[in-house]
């Protein structure tokens, strides 16, 4: 099997014994050492390094800047991507902030700390993949507005938490999915195991919510024949059912505290016992979970286990209400419109104006799953070819707000609606907004950060 190629560095540095010393400095890098402005631009096309790192002080001016901010410029100018790391030992300060201001990514000052340095690079190196990966996953949401697979969204918040599961998938790290009832946490799980190398195997979801207690260690472990009356037969339990594949526990927090004791001891030792059996069974399952519930504070109540809770959540994904996610709503309605026409009520075809403003403008306190619901109904219910906001029933969304009290908060309700209403029509982009809503952007951030609204 070829090995993965390093990443390319490049080093514009003019002092011979430095570039020694920096050459060497880099064995997780490919290397490339030149001393002047032409040669760093001919590497710059040919090696198409990620990282650069650039003294300031570089032939013919080299007791000055002018010949290393030429080549920044150029640089910027070329790959405007590529994360430089600026280095000078002339008015660091002023040199710094002129670099930051024409792109670099961070400054340095002279005499060079290697290891310091060193950081600085891998840290841009690090930068410049995220980037990259943000980069396709936007491209990837661009086509049909589908990250994951399966997840239809145009939000920057649900696209971080995709990019974030698309980073984790192929790793056997445990996630925990937070995020209210109803935002696609399963949806979620499922797409993490679709990016993951156990695609291969099983996809398991159980509700541990809607087990009864008595019945969900048998559901989890499994159970021998004759462990209990009504044990006819042996039967596996979910973690070996998603053996090679990956288990999804929801609503964790309902797991009752004995059974979070077994569940802790397989995380730990990767076996398990059915229950009336004797022998150690090897599950290889990776297990992803997701709750509502604030589990920090049952652990301080002693209602969930502290260190289950560290096995289980070693990474952390929060998912953002339907209400966070500005435009993601009525692109969902879309969706959900056009897949129950086809197959309930072929002669609808859309929605009426009135119902895609009630869309944009409802809190959708159930999220994803109360939006499916209502436009499923209203999908059944509708008599001509445009669901209305009366199918929805949302003709009264604009006074469905509790009834203010006061003149203050009368127009902190108006506020928010019509933020929320502008966020959604401007797909989230801040100038737009602002635009559409007739004030300037500090002003709307000011807003923003007032009624403590996402754009």
């Amino acid at each position: 099997m070829m090995a993965e190629a390093k990443p390319r560095l490049l080093i514009i540095e003019d002092d011979e014994g430095l570039q020694a010393q920096l050459k060497w400095a880099y064995d997780d890098f490919d290397v490339f050492i030149v001393g002047d402005r032409a040669s760093a631009i001919a590497a710059l096309r040919t090696e198409e390094p990620l990282v650069v790192t650039l003294d300031l002080g570089l032939p013919p001016d080299p007791d000055g800047t002018s010949e290393g901010f030429a080549v920044l410029d150029e640089i910027m100018r070329l790959k405007p991507d590529t994360k430089v790391v600026v280095a000078s030992g002339h008015g660091a300060r002023e040199s710094a902030l002129s670099a930051i201001e024409r792109g670099a990514y961070d400054f340095y000052q002279k005499p060079v700390d290697i290891e310091q340095l060193g950081l600085i690079v891998r840290r841009a190196l690090n930068l410049h993949r995220l980037e990259a990966e943000n980069r396709v996953l936007a491209a990837k949401a661009g086509e049909g507005n589908r990250v994951l697979g399966g997840l239809i969204t145009t939000a920057p918040e649900m696209i971080r938490v995709a990019r974030t599961i698309e980073r984790v998938a192929n790793t056997n790290v445990s996630v925990m999915l937070l995020g209210a009832s109803g935002t696609g946490k399963e949806l979620l799980a499922r797409g993490l195991h679709e990016a993951s190398d156990r695609r291969g195997g099983n996809f398991v979801a159980i509700n541990c919510a809607a087990i009864p207690e008595n019945l969900l260690e048998s559901e989890l472990f499994g159970h021998e024949k004759g462990a209990f009356t009504g044990a006819v037969k042996t039967t596996e339990g979910k973690i070996e059912q998603a053996g090679g594949g990956t288990l999804f526990l929801d609503e964790v927090g309902d797991i009752p505290l004995p059974l979070q004791v077994k569940l802790l001891r397989f995380l730990q030792e990767r076996t398990i016992e059915r229950i009336g059996g004797r022998q150690p069974i090897a599950v290889d399952t990776r297990i992803v979970c997701a709750t509502h519930q604030d589990l920090e504070a049952m652990i301080a109540d002693g209602r969930f286990r502290e260190d289950l809770f560290y096995r289980l959540a070693e990474i952390v994904v929060k998912i953002p209400s339907l209400a966070e996610r500005p435009g993601d709503a009525t692109l969902l309605a879309k969706a959900f419109l056009n897949r129950f026409a086809a197959e309930m009520n072929p002669q609808v075809k859309g929605f009426a104006a009135d119902a895609l403003a009630a869309v944009d403008g409802w809190p959708w306190p159930g999220n994803v799953r109360e939006l499916e619901n209502r436009v499923k109904r209203a999908v059944i219910m509708a008599d001509g070819k445009l669901v209305t906001a009366v199918d929805l029933d949302l003709d009264d969304a604009e006074g469905s707000e509790a009834e203010a009290l006061n003149i203050k908060s009368a127009r902190e309700q108006a506020d928010r609606k019509m933020i929320r209403h502008a966020l959604a029509r401007s797909e989230g982009n801040i100038s737009n907004t602002a635009k559409l809503l007739g004030i300037s952007r500090p002003t709307l951030y000011d807003l923003l950060k007032h009624y403590d609204l996402s754009a």
